[in-house]
């Protein structure tokens, strides 16, 4: 069975990898470099480009590997081995984390949390009508 989404058909490249075919080509070719292609053991299924345009659609959509995989024409499994062997190389991998002393700058959206020296609410008291919960409400 062939799988349905190809990076030999170039119209399936930009949507699902955000990369236009001219850009798509030097990833490709920075993995091969570092031994993204290997010759040893038993061939893989999926061509080096179709393999690192699988890496770049599990990164880019929130999809599963469950849900990728079927899109290649692949098992989990072997979406899986396929995402352990070159999601680590430079080329596809995740920008580094910032050193230490890297100024940051957070949403500053306040979240609502509840004050921790008050012990929290408890319907089962309440329930039960004990005096002090009254005052509360």
């Amino acid at each position: 069975m062939g799988g349905v989404i190809s990076a030999s058909d170039p119209m399936w490249i930009e949507p699902f990898s955000g990369l236009r075919e001219s850009q798509f080509r030097k990833p490709v070719a920075l993995v091969r470099r570092p031994g993204g292609d290997v010759r040893r053991g038993r061939p893989w299924r999926l061509c080096l480009e179709d393999r690192v345009l699988l890496v770049a659609t599990y990164r880019r959509t929130d999809l599963t590997l469950r849900q990728v995989a079927p899109l290649f024409g692949i098992s989990k499994s072997a979406a899986d081995r396929v995402l352990d062997h070159l999601a680590p190389l430079p080329a596809i991998s995740p920008a580094p984390r910032p050193r230490q002393d890297t100024v940051l700058i957070v949403d500053g959206i306040l979240v609502p949390t509840r004050d921790r020296t008050q012990p929290p609410f408890s319907w089962s008291a309440r329930a039960e009508g004990s005096a002090d919960d009254s005052s509360e409400y």
